[in-house]
């Protein structure tokens, strides 16, 4: 009896084994919520030194429609696990504004395990959760912001239902694996000084620039940083000295940081405004030429027509005073074609007749 039971056990996880790795079909209706992940994907995130378990970062760009999955290693920091492209998100580069305005927002976002949405009319989806503290500094109004299925967007990012499958139980086993959440970052492009500049004059250059300071924290330690607000800016892993919570529309109390990564920050904040400024100097230059080739065609075409205009009327002047001639020669002219006057002389000679001429 020991013995079957044991038997019955291994034919039970060989045949979950054969379900969790070859399945290709999508769970519809009830239970969705609860699809495993593959053998694969299990064994790609034990390649890389994570696990399902481990804690997880979501990292989205606008502009090249890309979704990221990052997860902890066992260092502690965080790599690339897998990048999704975007079925579709609404609006364009910068920030949602209000409710209704089919904007997908930008910024910093925390997910915990009430914001998953098992029972989605889009497949399935988590809230990002704006506004945040920094929209609502703003003023800005929203909700039910997604990550979803059904690859079809009024303002949330969507994804397909495979894809979104798939990142829903990522989540789900970082939350069973015991982490309260899992940070969302949601970039324009990426925050490379080169882009900045292709928007040196746009009116969120400044907010973009907040976002990069983010960025940057993650970048140089490959570990999420914490976010917070004060003064409407965001402030990363930054806490108040005095241990009250940050009022975000307020001016910045003395921030306690670590000094160590701060000034790689700002040695590379440094580094970036260099080539930053370079870029834009650049563009500008570029610019400046196209206008000035387009002025110079500009100012070719005028006076080609204006010599063209010259050379009808010369042609015109030269057919004039060539008729004249011929006309003047063959009886033409400005008489041509009227009737001359008879002019009778009373003491002009009679001719004699032919037989008396001598």
């Amino acid at each position: 009896m020991v013995k079957l039971g044991l038997l019955f056990k291994i034919l039970g996880a060989v045949l979950l084994a054969g379900f969790v790795g070859g399945c290709t079909q999508l769970i519809e209706g009830a239970g969705r919520e609860l699809q495993p992940l593959s053998l694969q994907t299990v064994a790609r995130l034990n390649a890389m030194g994570s696990s399902p378990g481990a804690a997880m970062m979501v990292r989205i760009y606008k502009e090249s429609s890309l979704l990221e999955v990052w997860k902890q290693v066992e260092d502690g920091t965080f790599k690339l696990f897998k990048t999704y492209p975007i079925c579709t998100f609404s609006g364009e580069l910068g920030p949602k504004i209000f409710e209704g305005d089919r904007q997908s927002p930008e910024g910093f976002y925390t997910v915990t395990r009430g914001m998953m949405n098992p029972r989605s009319q889009l497949y399935l989806s988590f809230n990002i959760g704006f506004p945040n503290k920094f929209d609502r500094a703003y003023g800005r109004t929203g909700s039910n912001i997604m990550v979803h299925g059904a690859c079809s967007s009024r303002g949330c990012y969507a994804m397909t239902d495979k894809q979104v499958a798939e990142i829903y139980a990522l989540a789900r086993e970082s939350f069973n694996g015991g982490n309260r959440s899992f940070q969302v970052q949601i970039y324009p492009f990426d925050m490379t000084p080169e882009n900045l500049a292709r928007f040196y004059d746009s009116p969120n250059l400044s907010y973009w620039r907040n976002l990069k300071t983010g960025y940057d924290y993650f970048e140089l330690t490959k570990r999420p940083p914490d976010w917070d607000v004060c003064n409407k800016q965001y402030v990363f892993d930054a806490k108040p000295r005095s241990g009250k919570p940050l009022d975000a529309r307020a001016a910045c109390p003395p921030l306690v940081t670590n000094s160590n990564i701060l000034a790689q920050v700002k040695a590379r904040e440094s580094a970036d405004q260099a080539t930053f400024e370079l870029a834009v100097a650049s563009i500008k230059q570029s610019a400046a030429q196209k206008q000035m080739e387009a002025e110079r065609q500009a100012a070719n075409q005028r006076a080609l027509k204006q010599r063209g205009a010259a050379l009808d009327k010369t042609a015109s002047g030269f057919g004039d005073a060539v008729g004249g001639f011929f006309s003047g020669l063959f009886g033409g002219g400005q008489n041509a074609g009227q009737t001359q006057p008879i002019i009778y002389d009373p003491n002009a000679p009679i001719p004699a007749p032919p037989l008396m001429r001598n």
